[in-house]
């Protein structure tokens, strides 16, 4: 077949790729990385503040568990105060079974703030 009568050939398509957008940054560190990194009064000043938020779920989850924990005795001298005589299996019921999902969800709340306050320091930190 001679080249005049051949058919057009179409360009082969080519993907181009780059650096997603959320990777595109100026070079250099963030603003708030190197107020940390040089111990100014501003970085210490944010690390400060992790610490509080960080003490503060801390406060909070002790304060919890120590109310409903500490209020157990009250609640075991119900029964003896109603003139019912001692409960002795609703007491063991109370401690073998019912403290632990307490304790338990009062843990979870407690790692799950911590690591949403390290997570919003972080992002405060590399400037997301």
């Amino acid at each position: 077949m001679p080249a005049a009568q051949q058919p057009p050939r179409r360009p082969r398509r080519e993907t181009v790729t780059g650096v997603p957008r959320s990777a595109r940054r100026p070079p250099g560190h963030a603003p708030a990385r190197s107020e940390i990194s040089e111990q100014t009064t501003l970085g210490h000043t944010y690390v400060r503040s992790l610490m509080r938020s960080q003490l503060r779920a801390a406060l909070y989850a002790l304060g919890t568990l120590a109310l409903l924990i500490g209020s157990l005795p009250l609640l075991f001298t119900l029964p003896a105060a109603l003139g019912r005589g001692t409960a002795q299996p609703f007491v063991w019921a109370v401690l073998g079974v019912g403290t632990y999902p307490v304790v338990w969800l009062i843990a979870r709340w407690y790692v799950r703030r911590a690591e949403r306050n390290e997570r919003d320091f972080t992002g405060l930190v590399e400037g997301r």
